[in-house]
């Protein structure tokens, strides 16, 4: 039975962390067309490698009284307290973080010091706010939970497991906010989400690495024997579930966000061969599916993640609008679309502009 839980709170200020990078790009494009929300959004980004401003160059320039960008790192105590003052900051929609499995394995300090330090300081900063601070949601991942079998599905009591540097620092994370209602009483909520594809994805991720590699006629690299299984969450989906839980979530709480489309990645990579065969033919005539490659599986590669997100539906009345057929070909259509985009990310124009804008 769906329960109304809507809070009579106005986000006046609200600060999006990580708001350049793939899904903050997205949740503030859809928020600022969104005419249940009508405040001011503050886009705290550091900026890193898959931080891109060009992501929101026209939301910029559409809504310059209402669209403030900071370049800052939130591992920066002093310059977020600042930030919390100058902007009256009353909730916060947390997306910043390392977020790459593979990174974690390279360089697993930065994803303590982004993921639980920077989580740290904003909850913080979100404290001393005191009674004008309205909420804090934490947007987090279902791999901190670890891997599954062949059955089952993760729910919001799954214990923790995380098995890579990436989720275990997500986990910390989590529990940091967690500790943070429960100790302060600072009003927070928690979503845990499952593989997020759409369009602004950074091309290290599966599905745009794929589109490109193929496109460019490139191998097509799957770990192992490609039967690994995620659950797929068209970002659009994700936005929406994100805004429901802040606006009637029950605070304190946390709701697990999935796309209902559990995939092997090899049957992901075959069926973005068959679409771009269809709509965009390779200039050699040959099939895609002849560049799939298989390569050695990395380190603590889980097996199966698959989300169960009866408690949104449920409580809260969210459902995923877009079927993963649906949701792909958009995606890949958007990529075909963004050429000047693409090219951008490719050759790295993009972060010369930023080094060129910000230092």
């Amino acid at each position: 039975m769906r329960t109304q839980n809507r809070h009579d709170v106005e986000f006046k200020n609200l600060l999006v962390t990580g708001g350049c990078g793939f899904i903050g790009s997205n949740f503030i494009r859809w928020l600022m067309n969104n005419r249940d929300f009508s405040g001011r959004i503050i886009n705290v980004d550091s900026l890193t490698y898959a931080g891109n401003p060009e992501n929101l160059a026209d939301i910029a320039a559409d809504f310059k009284s209402r669209y403030i960008f900071q370049k800052v790192d939130i591992c920066d105590a002093a310059k977020l307290e600042d930030i919390f003052a100058q902007f009256e900051i009353d909730a916060v929609c947390h997306f910043a973080a390392e977020s790459h499995v593979d990174r974690s394995i390279k360089t697993p300090g930065n994803f303590i010091q982004t993921n639980i330090v920077g989580t740290f300081n904003l909850l913080e900063a979100a404290k001393a706010r005191g009674d004008q601070f309205k909420l804090f949601h934490h947007v987090s991942t279902d791999e901190v939970y670890g891997s599954l079998g062949t059955e089952g599905l993760f729910r919001e009591d799954t214990p923790y497991r995380p098995n890579s540097p990436y989720s275990a620092s997500k986990a910390a994370s989590d529990h940091l906010v967690r500790a943070y209602y429960k100790t302060f009483g600072l009003p927070a909520t928690i979503s845990n989400c499952s593989n997020n594809y759409g369009p602004y994805q950074f091309p290290e991720k599966l599905i745009p690495l794929i589109i490109l590699n193929a496109l460019d006629g490139k191998s097509l690299p799957v770990y192992g024997d490609g039967k690994n299984v995620r659950d797929w969450l068209y970002v659009e989906d994700h936005c929406k579930a994100i805004w429901t839980i802040m606006n009637t979530g029950k605070r304190g709480e946390t709701y697990n966000v999935g796309g209902k489309a559990e995939m092997e990645n090899i049957v992901i990579v075959q069926m973005i061969c068959d679409i771009l065969d269809e709509i965009e033919p390779a200039k050699d005539g040959k099939q895609r599916r002849s560049l799939i490659t298989y390569v050695k599986d990395r380190p603590g590669h889980d097996r199966r993640y698959a989300i169960d997100f009866s408690k949104i539906h449920n409580e809260l009345g969210w459902s995923p609008g877009e079927s993963f057929t649906t949701g792909l070909r958009k995606t890949i259509i958007w990529y075909l679309n963004q050429k000047q985009w693409v090219e951008n990310i490719k050759t790295g124009a993009y972060q010369a502009w930023i080094t060129e804008q910000y230092g």
